[in-house]
């Protein structure tokens, strides 16, 4: 039984009786955390949070880090559920997701395509153009590009980042012409795929995909330039608003935009969708995450909350709508 009702509505959250006399149908959890991705860091405070959260429902869950064992572990050991609290590759990029597939062992979040084009910021904006969905203009880089010639047609500022990472790791506001080789050279530092996009001044803001329900839109503020690792993840001054100070007809708008965003995608059982507006407010998305941040600063939780579900039954959600292609 979901936590979703038929009408894709988010009802209250399952008291704790309910919680505990459910935990049987999980049989053995693993909470994948850690890995070997740039995210590494970032991942083990979401699983660490996931994992307890989880015990305390009474679930029998476990740490699981693949960069310190062998995958065939999970079935060595008799695991039931995997519970992905992975982040960029290796986990967020399809590749784990096949690995448990063809183990047969069913997993939280996107299937292999969902997640390999969702991980790949140039892929979903083509896919998301051609279903007609708004996106910002953005350009290919490489090292032979004419950067004059792509700082004329996106405008200053934009931004420079790789194609395939996550966490804004790479990510280079470039306010100058002159300044875009040196940005592309960083962030091909990390991906030999770069991406340059359109800046847009409007705010920017995301939406959590559980299930079949948008959940409340978030506004991101963040007191450094943009919303950078360190703002995202250690500083305190960052600004999150929920409700995010749309009216109710422009935020139905982003949220019915997210959802087809992660149709389009073929994700399935949760995601955020982040945006951005332009000075008119007219909203345009950015990216999707499929293996969402899950620590004390991360935006799924929020919203979840603001819809009146507490971290604990957010993850026991999530843990319901685990799958296997």
């Amino acid at each position: 039984m979901s936590h979703l009702d038929n009408a894709g509505v988010l009802p209250s959250p399952l008291g704790e009786g309910a919680g505990e006399e459910g935990a049987l149908d999980f049989g053995k959890v693993a909470v994948m955390l850690g890995g070997r991705s740039a995210e590494r860091e970032v991942s083990l405070k979401s699983g660490g949070a996931v994992l307890a959260a989880l015990q305390g429902k009474g679930i029998d869950a476990h740490a699981f880090d693949p960069a310190a064992r062998p995958l065939d572990d999970l079935r060595k050991e008799g695991f039931q559920r995997v519970f992905i609290a992975l982040h960029g590759r290796g986990g967020e990029d399809g590749t784990l997701q096949g690995a448990l597939t063809l183990m047969g062992i069913p997993y939280t979040g996107s299937g292999v395509l969902a997640s390999a084009l969702a991980m790949d910021k140039w892929r979903s904006k083509l896919l998301w153009q051609a279903v007609g969905l708004p996106i910002p203009d953005y350009a290919v880089l490489t090292a032979a590009s004419d950067f004059t010639a792509v700082a004329e047609r996106l405008g200053l500022p934009l931004f420079v980042k790789p194609a395939r990472e996550g966490s804004s790791i790479g990510v280079i506001k470039v306010k100058a012409a002159a300044d875009l080789p040196a940005a592309y050279a960083e962030a091909a530092r990390h991906d030999e795929l770069v991406l340059a996009e359109q800046a847009m001044e409007g705010g920017e803001f995301t939406v959590a995909v559980l299930g079949d329900v948008a959940l409340p839109a978030i506004r991101i503020v963040p007191a450094t330039e943009f919303y950078d690792y360190a703002a995202k993840y250690f500083r305190d001054d960052t600004r999150y608003l929920c409700p995010c100070g749309l009216s109710d007809a422009a935020e139905a708008e982003m949220r019915e935009l997210a959802l087809a965003g992660f149709r389009a995608l073929g994700c399935r059982g949760w995601a955020r969708i982040d945006f951005l507006l332009d000075a008119a407010g007219r909203p345009y998305l950015l990216e999707a995450n499929t293996a969402p941040g899950m620590t004390d600063h991360s935006l799924v939780p929020m919203a979840a909350r603001a819809s009146g579900l507490e971290f604990p039954d957010l993850c026991r959600a999530i843990l319901e709508l685990a799958h296997v292609e």
